[in-house]
């Protein structure tokens, strides 16, 4: 597995932990402390604001979960990859993203979101 694959699947862990203790934990080994977070639905930089922004997403989505369909794709320091929000075991996916990351000193240093499906 290539370190950004890891890195991706470090992401991806993130928005998963539920324990906000483990959660802020994995957020200051994936983002560099200035990261900055956009989507359609939010603009947010830093450690507090990406661990606000991903808190409240898991109380709107609660007991769903993200995954990786496929590996990140990857140049320099740019990685971009698809991912799911769906209940676990579920077929169809409830919210499809695609994100592009900025990797600085083996850490993101900003997400770029766009939302491909969203729940009516």
């Amino acid at each position: 597995m290539s370190d950004v694959q890891h890195i991706v699947e470090q992401y991806i862990a993130v928005w998963n932990e539920t324990d906000p203790a483990r959660r802020r934990a994995l957020i200051a080994d994936v983002f560099t402390e200035d990261a900055r977070y956009t989507d359609p639905l939010a603009a947010v930089e830093g450690h507090d604001g990406i661990d606000g922004f991903i808190g409240g997403a898991q109380a709107q989505f609660a007991g769903l979960v993200f995954s990786l369909p496929a590996e990140a794709d990857a140049h320099h320091d740019l990685a971009r990859f698809q991912w799911y929000l769906g209940a676990p075991g579920a077929e169809e996916p409830v919210v499809i993203g695609f994100d592009v990351v900025e990797l600085a000193d083996g850490r993101i240093a900003k997400v770029h979101g766009f939302l491909d499906k969203q729940p009516g």
